[in-house]
């Protein structure tokens, strides 16, 4: 285990220009087709057999070890996000406007290290590795495109990472079950009877009906689902009227709503339309709702958290493996593992002092620290070598 990681230490530099490429290049989500063709180049270079345009740009190529067994799958994602970057690096985005605000450069470049490392041993492997490299993750589409493509076929594990740039770079965090929140989209049209607002007895004020809705929407976590059961319902977008002096016909609202558990999750459209249309009908506004299902919740399978603590544990000792704290971000490497045992965790990515006051993710000062590159590429192969060699599919 530790001559992987030795050749991940290895091909450092070559990671971190790669990924200083696709940083200066970055593509928004179903847009990736430079990035893809990087990917590709890569992998055929390695002399793998490579599908292209799976699922929108997404990438895949199998290895196939010497004697037949489990596929075990391995992902990362590589779109960007419309975020206009503040770093000053010498390598910043030249695409105004577009900026790997969330390391999927990072991620990109751990998995084509990962890649390396295995076919460099193809001849030890019991199975195959199925590398991943999936398009528009940061609009929750991209798992769901590669899965109906038939990505997961064959499949018997799946396993991936997320930089974390709160956490010290050399450090990786784990949790056995629930880790992200799922993801859902909520879209509220109110119909109302504009007038003038000097005269608002002859109107149906939308705006004033939308105030109480926002307020109403929070009873859903405080009074409606357990205190145990945390859920979060957020109003990120109210647009009505052009003019001050005039009370609007319409008012339109956007937001997002990310719960903890699947059972609470299937109950939120229910709860929030009710929510939604009765106080619309108290105010004489007429209101349709929008609910968008977009990621589940991300539940990790306990044996497949305890094979990456134990793959990390041999890799750089348990004192630098800590407890992941559940988060209601989303990730919709969620759907992988409903569909498949597996495993999601978070690489460390920030300076090696003061972590937690680093750049967050989807900040437009947002960075890494590339020491990550390595031990990512190292750990990510590592997790497929022993699950094919030590374990023999045990």
């Amino acid at each position: 285990m530790q001559r992987l990681l030795l050749e991940g230490s290895s091909m450092e530099e070559e990671l971190i220009a790669f990924r200083r490429d696709l940083h200066r290049h970055p593509e928004l989500s179903f847009q990736e087709s430079r990035t893809a063709q990087r990917v590709a180049e890569a992998l055929i270079a390695l002399g793998l057999q490579v599908r292209t345009g799976v699922g929108g740009h997404g990438i895949v190529a199998d290895l196939v070890g010497s004697r037949a067994g489990r596929t075990i799958a391995l992902r990362a994602d590589m779109d960007a996000l419309p975020i206009r970057e503040e770093t000053g690096l010498a390598f910043a985005s030249e695409r105004e406007g577009v900026m790997h605000a969330c390391g999927h450069d990072a991620h990109t470049s751990i998995l084509l290290g990962a890649a390396r490392i295995l076919v460099g041993r193809k001849d030890e492997l019991e199975g195959s590795v199925r590398f991943i490299f999936q398009s528009a993750e940061e609009i929750n589409a991209g798992a769901r495109a590669m899965i109906e493509a038939g990505v997961l076929e064959g499949v018997d594990e799946i396993y991936g990472l997320h930089n974390l740039p709160t956490l010290s770079a050399g450090k990786i965090a784990t949790r056995h079950g629930n880790l992200m929140g799922s993801v859902d989209r909520i879209e509220i049209t109110l119909e109302g009877r504009g007038g003038h607002g000097a005269i608002p007895d002859q109107t149906v004020d939308p705006i004033v009906a939308a105030s109480a809705i926002i307020q109403g929407l929070q009873t859903a976590a405080s009074r409606e689902v357990s205190p145990f059961d945390p859920i979060v319902v957020t109003i990120g977008s109210i647009h009505a009227g052009e003019a001050n002096n005039v009370i609007p016909q319409r008012c339109e609202l956007t937001g997002t709503v990310r719960t903890f558990s699947p059972e609470v999750q299937r109950g939120m459209r229910e709860r929030l339309e009710r929510i939604i249309l009765r106080i619309a009908e108290g105010y004489r506004c007429q209101a349709s709702v929008r609910y968008i299902e977009q990621t589940p919740v991300l539940v990790n399978h306990s044996e497949n958290v305890t094979h990456v603590e134990r793959v990390v544990d041999e890799l750089i000792g348990s004192a630098r493996r800590v407890e992941a704290a559940p988060t209601m971000a989303g990730e919709d490497f969620s759907f992988y593992v409903t569909e498949r045992p597996g495993c999601f965790f978070w690489l460390g990515s920030g300076p090696a002092e003061n972590a937690h006051e680093a750049y967050g993710l989807h900040h437009p000062k947002f960075d890494i620290n590339e020491q990550c590159l390595s031990l990512g590429a190292s750990v990510m192969a590592a997790i497929a070598f022993r699950r094919l060699i030590v374990d023999n599919g045990q």
